[in-house]
């Protein structure tokens, strides 16, 4: 008689082992996704648009705000332009130069090649000066040139994805320019290439459930990128499935092929539904990590799963809102209230917004009076005799002509909520902020 999946320990060892890799293949995936296939010049880094070379040490900048003509990126961001680039510090470290900012409100968000968060550059963490930044791997030992600021790094791959706030339309063409001044160059002295050429290994729209597919590339990646050493000894076991950098080459007999399909399918399932903490009210925090996921492979491959490429709280809290406060979906036929009381409003050191998605796509639903995103940055916005601020939102206008001025307009039919909170301050990291309820208004 066959071991069901609870009592069979092939099975258990293969959710850990997955539990562990997911993280590394979402970013092979995202690494091919989103690293540049052409230079600056124009060149392919491949023998052709399909190879799967890419251009690392160099940035990718998102001139526009992303709107609902804006189909690649769910849940999408509508306060900030983005900058993307992947490194590769394995040859040396590489500089990142930043220009001075004045007010404005950026971040680049660093991520090792496990979804780590580990550390941020810009206006919260190291100010809004211009800046040089020596970025290195765990195995770089040297002198840091003065003037720069030495940025180590648990992995020779690191993900930047770069936010900088813009003020609408208006302020664009300056939020580019800033663009054009970041600077990835290799370190004095270093090896490194800026840009060079990489292998990703992987097509963007591959998707998990080969278990050969899933054993190959994750191999791959931890040859480059091992576990820290405190983790080496758990990791090592994993080999027993298939799962680590010296399995590479040897493909998984029948049985461990088996026990990794049925992990794989177990663990996306499971994960894909997990709860986010409820705060009340209709609101839920779904990534509460900070720099470092640690040893709780299961949250960091639930992350990895729904929310790749989030910052850590200390730079941005992501309140999402699937229901209203008497737990019913959020339904653009109806009319819900947000009430801020006076001096109760998210307490941030950058900015907040509060955007509204289509539940079936993730995406930015086109509206009538082109507003995408409604916060602190908002011009218009009326405030009740008691200094209190209420928002709408519908997907019809409402009557009141102070909630017309707060409304923020809704998808039609299902939708959802993000509150973003930018350099949240400490009553909402740690828990103590009383997020108002998602009220349905009567009909």
């Amino acid at each position: 008689m066959k071991s069901t999946p609870e009592s069979d320990p092939l099975f258990e060892l293969a959710v850990e082992a997955v539990q562990f890799a997911l993280p590394l293949y979402e970013m092979a995936r995202m690494r091919s996704a989103t690293c540049p296939r052409t230079d600056a010049a124009g060149r392919l880094a491949g023998s052709g648009p399909e190879a799967p070379q890419r251009w690392a040490n160099q940035w990718l900048h998102v001139r526009e705000l992303l709107g609902p003509q804006h189909r690649r990126v769910v849940t999408p961001n509508n306060d900030t332009l983005y900058s993307n680039a992947w490194l590769d510090l394995s040859a040396g470290p590489v500089v990142i130069r930043v220009p001075a900012m004045q007010t404005r409100y950026y971040v680049l968000g660093l991520l090792d090649m496990y979804t780590n968060p580990f550390d941020c550059i810009g206006t919260r963490t190291t100010g809004n000066d211009a800046g040089a930044f020596l970025l290195h791997g765990p195995g770089w030992q040297g002198a840091v040139p003065d003037g720069m600021r030495a940025v180590a790094c648990p992995t020779d791959t690191v993900w930047i994805i770069g936010r900088i706030l813009v003020d609408g339309e208006a302020d664009l063409a300056e939020a580019v320019q800033l663009q054009d001044r970041f600077v990835i160059e290799p370190a004095p002295g270093s090896g490194a290439m800026a840009p060079c050429r990489i292998d990703a290994a992987v097509h963007p729209n591959e998707r998990l459930g080969d278990p050969v597919r899933f054993a190959e590339v994750v191999n791959a990646v931890l040859a480059g990128n091992p576990p820290p050493r405190a983790e080496a000894q758990a990791v090592a076991a994993f080999a027993r499935v298939g799962i680590g950098a010296g399995c590479a080459g040897k493909p998984p007999g029948p049985e461990v092929n088996e026990a990794l399909e049925r992990a794989i399918a177990h663990v996306t399932k499971t994960l894909s539904g997990a709860p986010a903490l409820a705060l009340g009210g209709g609101w839920a925090l779904p990534v509460d990590v900070r720099e470092s996921f640690g040893t709780d492979y299961g949250k960091r491959a639930q992350v990895a799963l729904n929310y790749i490429g989030a910052l850590g709280i200390d730079e941005a809290m992501y309140i999402t809102a699937d229901f209203d406060s008497s737990e019913a979906c959020l339904d653009g036929r109806f009319t819900y209230v947000v009430h801020f009381p006076a001096e109760h409003g998210p307490q941030v050191d950058a900015f907040w917004s509060l955007t509204a998605y289509e539940k079936e796509t993730c995406m930015l639903a086109k509206n009538a009076i082109d507003r995408y995103s409604l916060g602190d940055r908002t011009r218009g916005l009326r405030r009740d005799a008691d200094a209190s601020l209420r928002i709408a939102i519908s997907a019809v206008e409402p009557a009141d002509p102070v909630l017309l001025a707060n409304w923020l307009p809704a998808p039609a039919g299902r939708f959802y909520l993000a509150l973003r909170l930018y350099a949240p301050r400490t009553p909402h990291l740690a828990g103590q902020f009383a997020y108002p309820p998602v009220v349905r208004q009567a009909d």
